[in-house]
């Protein structure tokens, strides 16, 4: 643990940054994982899943949590299978 104030006050900051920023890959991570299944399985939500795992991806895109490179490859296989 750091002596300094604003050494202590960074490490509280990254916790809080890395619990958030966790909380959103995994929200994208799972909805992703949910439109790909739902595609395979031809529901009838599949196309709503698979808008709302886009929201999630462009989501951890703007935050810099992914490439936005990677957020397009994503997005465009997600389109593909549907």
């Amino acid at each position: 643990m750091p002596n300094i104030k604003s050494a202590i006050k960074r490490v509280r900051t990254n916790e809080t940054k890395n619990a958030q920023n966790s909380h959103v890959k995994s929200a994208m991570r799972s909805s992703v994982k949910k439109a790909e299944t739902a595609l395979t399985n031809n529901d009838d939500n599949a196309s709503d899943s698979v808008k709302a795992a886009i929201k999630q991806v462009e989501k951890a895109a703007s935050k810099g949590l992914i490439h936005k490179n990677t957020a397009a490859r994503k997005k465009a296989r997600l389109m593909k299978q549907a």
